[in-house]
């Protein structure tokens, strides 16, 4: 039967190419060695069409995980619509029809690349005359042989020494040598192919470095000890009786509460001295707790605007909290709140545009404090989680963010460590910007190491992180420190294998993963609808765990269970430390819109305030067998808002009486034209008359008549009892 004709050009004439096949050494009689034997038995077994598909069940989708134990188990990867054997340690892996062809680097060991070459039976050599055309000549023994497959590719494999001496041929050692360093370097020397802009780097230069699928084993990583400094969960007394209020105050402690009060009585008193007209009496412990449970209380009935609590017109006739503080109150404490020394702050702004000036010295001491409490009364279990938190915001500030991604795109962002089991907030710290100090690593790595602090943690925690802050370097450092961490990871990361052997091919079903490990470093690419890729320090490969997932078989729909790496489940698991505690906050917020951007973050600290103690309340319910779900976020705050009111009303004042500042009975114009702003006299009106004036009292603020044949000023001062104050006398406002 004439030989179809083959369309693929051949370089070199046929008759050339018949001439050095028949040159081959077929009479030469070979002993096989002990390794050929071996070879033998091996081509025998994979040449068995039985044994090739014996390790899959009926059911094509699930994998007979017991013929992992065999020691003859032979890996096969499934294309669309037959398996085809993948590729062992002793032979170079085969590449994708569509794919660019890439270079691959000499990994056959010499003594099984001898073996397949004795082996050659007087059939196999006919077939190999047969199949001639198709192949480039081969050259004189101890040379490299070059063939073209059907895909372009180019395979280089070199004559073994024991070929040659059991061939009869003399060949030369040192030549050799010295053709297989030049083959060395001229891969070397070879440009490697570029692929979505990713070079091949670590693919040409280390044959090792290449993607393995789920059947291929991987090695355990060594599992790090759980050495906390503290027993893990709330770090208070457990036998103590807790109420929402106690446990508020945690974070809100008296100390700091006293501080706030004196800040604000301060800053009143500069701002009535510079001529601010609203009325202020001095803040004390009573008002404040009255201030902090209608913060509580607008987080769980909400209104438009605060001036919808103090309407008394259907629907808004509540009865709280109009029959306790006043609007006019509310107000003003929620004008003068202040949070840090007005003197210390107004030296801090003189600052401003030098490196010695603090952004967020307004929100100190409160913000130091709440700090060190959150990490004071909690130790985090076992996997912990770091991730980003906006507070909404539109203020025209520098540190405002915009982060496309989230659901609050605009606001104040937070980097959080939360505890992945409770959500508790253990650390955090607000993003001011880019620091105009040079820095040797990211932001992202800089943000874990300053989330972390191993004195107050201890080790073996298993730390889950996103994509921003993955990265090879910073999970070899972590591990160096007895660190565990897992995360999502991109493509082009530093670090990350360029390598593309042995890639997900063209079309990869969904479950589909491929890994590679680097060290204690573990890569991992899975499919699911669309590819991931995540890196971790504490997985392995996988273990035969598989998810359910809801695949298109033709025209219908079916649930089915397909493959999942381990790093996947847990990462899925514990990575939403951060976003649960975003949620309890977000259900019951206490922030309004306000002019000042700390008293934004003054509403959002009394929300973690608020989230913390509701998590410690549950653990301590737990651990007294009472049961976690005692009482939910809802309850917790309508008894802490009663728990502060009546905290309010039967608490003494706490804060010594200020100093007053001496004012004396002084007249004073309006305008600077006595004719502009005049008002009706006090005195006058008293008398039935109608008079205006553009004089006043300073201290009493009353408009008084001051001219040779009305004095009125005098007149209302004696009439009242009120005599004019010395500069000595210390009778007026105070701080």
């Amino acid at each position: 039967m004439p030989r179809k004709k083959n369309n693929m050009a051949c370089p070199v004439p046929r008759k050339k190419i018949k001439t050095e096949i028949k040159t081959e050494p077929e009479e030469v009689k070979i002993e096989p060695l002990p390794e050929v034997e071996v070879a033998l038995d091996q081509l025998k077994h994979e040449s068995s069409e039985d044994e090739r598909y014996s390790y899959w069940s009926d059911d094509e989708d699930d994998l007979v995980l017991s013929d992992f134990s065999d020691p003859d188990y032979y890996p096969y990867d499934r294309s669309d619509d037959e398996f085809s054997p993948e590729e062992n340690d002793n032979e170079e892996p085969t590449e994708e029809p569509n794919k660019e062809p890439t270079e691959e680097p000499k990994s056959k060991s010499p003594k099984k690349k001898s073996a397949k070459t004795v082996a050659q039976t007087p059939e196999k050599a006919a077939k190999a005359k047969d199949n001639a055309t198709d192949k480039t000549p081969v050259k004189a023994k101890g040379k490299t042989k070059k063939a073209k497959d059907q895909n372009g590719a180019i395979a280089e494999e070199e004559m073994t020494e024991a070929t040659e001496k059991t061939s009869g041929e003399a060949t030369t050692p040192k030549k050799g040598k010295n053709a297989a360093k030049k083959a060395d370097k001229k891969a070397d020397e070879t440009p490697d192919v570029k692929q979505n802009g990713e070079d091949n780097a670590n693919e040409s230069k280390d044959p090792e470095l290449r993607w393995h699928t789920r059947f291929e084993r991987d090695v355990k990583p060594e599992k790090l000890t759980f050495y906390p400094v503290r027993p893990v969960g709330p770090a208070v007394d457990l036998h103590g009786n807790w109420t929402p209020l106690s446990l508020f105050q945690l974070y809100f402690s008296p100390s700091v509460v006293r501080t706030i009060i004196k800040n604000t009585n301060k800053k009143a008193t500069m701002d009535k001295e510079s001529g601010f007209k609203r009325k202020w009496t001095p803040l004390d412990m009573k008002d404040f707790y009255i201030f902090l449970s209608i913060l509580v209380y607008s987080s769980l009935v909400n209104v438009h605007s605060w001036n919808d609590f103090w309407r008394k017109v259907w629907p808004y006739n509540f009865q709280y909290p109009g029959d306790t503080m006043t609007r006019t109150r509310f107000e003003a404490i929620l004008a003068w709140l202040h949070l840090c020394d007005p003197a210390e702050d107004a030296k801090n702004d003189s600052k401003r545009g030098t490196p010695e000036y603090d952004k967020l010295f307004k929100l100190k001491p409160l913000y130091t404090d709440i700090l060190n409490s959150c990490k004071a009364h909690f130790q985090p279990n076992q996997n912990i989680s770091i991730d980003e938190r906006m507070v909404a915001t539109k203020a025209r500030i520098g540190f405002k963010q915009y982060v496309k991604n989230k659901p609050t795109k605009w606001g104040y962002k937070l980097y959080v460590l939360a505890d992945s089991l409770t959500g508790y907030t253990w650390n955090f710290f607000i993003y001011t910007g880019k620091s105009t100090e040079a820095k040797d690593s990211s932001l992202g790595y800089s943000s874990v190491l300053s989330l972390m602090p191993l004195s107050l943690l201890g080790s073996g925690y298993n730390l889950y992180v996103d994509n921003f802050y993955t990265s090879p370097r910073l999970f070899q450092y972590l591990h160096s420190k007895n660190i565990a961490c897992c995360g999502t990871l991109r493509r082009h990361t530093k670090g990350f294998p360029r390598t593309h052997a042995n890639d997900f091919p063209k079309k990869p079903e969904r479950g589909d993963m491929r890994w590679l490990r680097k060290g204690n470093l573990l890569f991992v690419k899975w499919l699911d609808t669309r590819e991931v890729a995540l890196c971790s320090t504490i997985h392995t490969a996988y273990s035969g765990l598989t998810i359910k997932r809801t695949i298109r078989t033709g025209s219908e729909w079916a649930k089915k269970q397909v493959p999942c790496p381990d790093a996947v489940i847990d990462y899925n698991k514990n990575m939403g430390g951060v976003d649960l505690s975003d949620a309890l906050i977000g259900y019951y917020k206490s922030h309004r819109k306000t002019k000042k951007w700390y008293k934004t973050l003054f509403s959002h600290f009394v929300d973690i305030a608020i989230v913390n103690g509701f998590l410690l309340y549950k653990e301590l319910a737990k651990m007294k067998g009472e049961g976690s779900t005692k009482m939910n976020q809802k309850r917790f705050r309508e008894i802490l808002c009663k728990e502060m009111l009546t905290y309010a009303m039967g608490v003494e004042p706490e804060v010594e009486k200020p100093t007053v500042i001496t004012l004396s009975c002084m007249p004073m114009y309006y305008s600077e034209n006595v004719m502009d702003g005049r008002k009706n006299c006090r005195n006058c009106r008293e008398n039935g008359l109608r008079m205006k004036t553009g004089v006043y009292c300073r201290s009493c603020e009353v408009p008084l008549c001051l001219f040779a044949q009305r004095v009125c000023f005098t007149e209302w001062h004696d009439k009242h009892k009120k005599s004019l104050c010395t500069l000595s006398a210390k009778k007026s406002l105070s701080l």
